[in-house]
């Protein structure tokens, strides 16, 4: 059974940082391409970025050059570091398989003052 595990998610003020983990078992993880989807309350799910197994990364737009997505193989480990963080980052994140076959229940970030 493919479980993916979010955490790392709480409020932090404009402009700050956070890292992202998910953990991932179930599956292959080391030949997966995984994402992170975020969806703010009220809209719908929103792509954010890939991480090819090759370590490739691919991100939209409004989050490029702000957000980092990187795997740890050996541990079967996701991860998004987030930084300068604006309120229109706001929104529950999520860690799924490639395509979106599995999702994670999501780790809540809040960017407020």
């Amino acid at each position: 059974e493919v479980q993916l595990v979010e955490s790392g998610g709480r409020m932090v003020q404009p402009g700050g940082s956070l890292r992202l983990s998910c953990v991932a078992s179930g599956f292959a993880f080391s030949n997966s391409g995984m994402h992170w989807v975020r969806q703010a309350a009220g809209k719908g799910p929103e792509w954010v970025s890939e991480i090819s197994p090759d370590e490739s990364t691919y991100y939209r737009t409004s989050v490029e050059g702000r957000f980092v997505t990187s795997r740890d193989n050996t541990k079967n480990m996701l991860y998004l570091q987030m930084n300068n963080l604006s309120a229109d980052d706001t929104a529950l994140y999520y860690c799924t398989t490639f395509g979106g076959g599995s999702w994670g229940r999501g780790t809540q970030v809040i960017v407020s003052s």
